[in-house]
């Protein structure tokens, strides 16, 4: 058998074998196989901080956490890491690893990343029933919404939830990479 084949069979492991094993940094775990995550540089981590500062600020106005890096099953064979994570309050501790769709999953791009690569990762969020995915460019300064029809370049620096008083503000956010 060629190396890459035994390579490949010796990589699966079960969920359970994940869930209990530490990754350092983390990984996110599709169909049997440890995914590296393409990791941020400052700008990535900075922008990080500002969306976390963002809604820890407004935590009692709208009854939201925000928890970066949490491991989220997407799917029965998935889990995935989104950058930051916001759900209401009740939900967001009661989970360790999070199994019921949160309010927003937000990626942020590193000079890394690939879209198409991106796109699969949107996707298993909109999977599990995730419907505020947002994606932000640090280098641009720009963020986009991603939904079952695709990826959408915000029109304002305003992203909102839908039918809720929560929202984010872009220009306010980048701000803090200055």
């Amino acid at each position: 058998m060629p190396a890459s084949q035994t390579e490949a069979k010796a990589a699966l492991i079960t969920l359970e074998e994940y869930l209990h094993t530490s990754y350092r940094p983390d990984c996110d775990f599709v169909d049997g196989r440890v995914e590296e995550r393409t990791l941020g540089e400052t700008e990535h981590g900075l922008l990080q901080m500002e969306i976390g500062f963002w809604f820890r600020s407004r935590r009692a106005e709208w009854g939201v956490r925000v928890i970066s890096e949490l491991r989220t099953r997407v799917g029965e064979s998935r889990v995935r890491i989104p950058d930051v994570t916001v759900a209401y309050d009740d939900a967001a501790i009661a989970e360790r690893v999070r199994v019921t769709a949160p309010l927003i999953a937000i990626e942020i791009l590193s000079p890394e990343d690939r879209l198409p690569r991106v796109l699969v990762r949107l996707e298993d969020f909109w999977k599990m029933g995730i419907r505020n995915i947002w994606l932000l460019d640090p280098a641009e300064r720009i963020g986009f919404t991603y939904s079952g029809v695709g990826l959408e370049r915000a029109e304002t620096s305003r992203m909102e939830v839908a039918g809720t008083p929560i929202y984010m503000d872009l220009d306010e956010v980048f701000a803090g990479l200055e």
